[in-house]
């Protein structure tokens, strides 16, 4: 099977006009036979993609034709198998949704610290290292000390901010999330509430798994994607975890013992949640699965 590359992508940067590139964007990537999801909005572009190595360095390509993204930076990982089942391009109010307008990464941010520098920032005793992500993506893995303000999406990272944290009391502040954009965002909004020094890890972490040696690393457990892979290890190896497929969350082999699990339907995160008609759906779809994989084995018995 050919190996299959996928480039995680962002930039903040001013496209007013972003609406206009959607449909010219949407056939060139459906022509290379791409995967996944890219998000234009007048504060930049953000998406992860999966094809072909030809197939993604066209597409890059053509991105970077554009000069305002002449400079678009990604990271690229590997897998066997396809990461998502369609393209989607959409258009967006952010790249990723912090939900307070007047912030502009645009115009400010914190400063970026390689992943070679970041094992000295985060062990300063004077820094307090914050993990912006999402609450059920700091469980599977983290930073060796690192705060997790237990949010259950960006969009509640200000008020954790302005509840926890005092510009005159936390001086220096070094932030993280998977692959830098949450983080870059998120010190462009500190800034604007008055603190002095905001850090934050260039590439996030998939590029420092990918940069920094097991054997040297402050990373521990593993980091959630937001795709078929669902975690990824140093070397950006491919994790442990499966997800659910009623909530999307990461799911070990202890929570598939759970009784509360139920193959494609709940999980112990979500089985206390579902809407009667949401797991109807879930039912169906399952069912759905299972003779898909009985035509399969019955195609190929010899």
């Amino acid at each position: 099977m050919t190996e299959i590359v996928v480039a995680a992508l962002y930039k903040f940067v001013s496209l007013p006009d972003f609406a206009e590139k959607k449909d010219m964007l949407l056939a060139y990537c459906l022509d290379q036979d791409i995967k996944g999801t890219l998000l234009f909005a007048s504060e930049g572009i953000n998406g992860t993609i999966a094809g072909s190595r030809l197939a993604i360095d066209a597409v890059l390509s053509f991105l970077r034709a554009d000069p305002r993204l002449a400079d678009l930076e990604h990271k690229e990982s590997y897998t066997d198998t396809p990461p998502f089942d369609r393209l989607k391009v959409r258009l967006k109010k952010e790249i990723v949704p912090l939900g307070v307008p007047e912030v502009d990464p645009n115009q400010k941010v914190g400063t970026y610290v390689s992943p070679e520098e970041w094992n000295e920032l985060i062990t300063d005793p004077d820094v307090v290292v914050i993990d912006t992500r999402n609450d059920y993506e700091v469980q599977i893995g983290t930073f060796q000390g690192a705060c997790n303000p237990q949010t259950a999406s960006f969009r509640e990272f200000p008020d954790y901010v302005r509840q926890h944290l005092d510009p005159q009391k936390h001086k220096k502040v070094a932030m993280f999330c998977t692959g830098g954009i949450r983080c870059e965002k998120a010190s462009s909004f500190m800034l604007e509430q008055g603190f002095e020094e905001v850090y934050h890890l260039k590439g996030g972490i998939l590029k420092y798994l990918e940069a920094v040696p097991a054997e040297a690393s402050l990373w521990e457990g593993e980091c959630f994607v937001f795709d078929q892979r669902v975690a990824v290890r140093h070397g950006l190896e491919p994790g442990s975890y499966d997800a659910c497929m009623a909530c999307g969350r990461p799911i070990s082999d202890e929570d598939k013992a759970s009784e509360h699990y139920q193959e494609g339907i709940s999980c112990p995160h979500c089985f206390d949640s579902l809407t009667e008609e949401k797991r109807a759906r879930q039912v169906a779809r399952q069912r759905q699965v299972e003779l898909a994989k009985q035509r399969h084995q019955a195609s190929v018995e010899p």
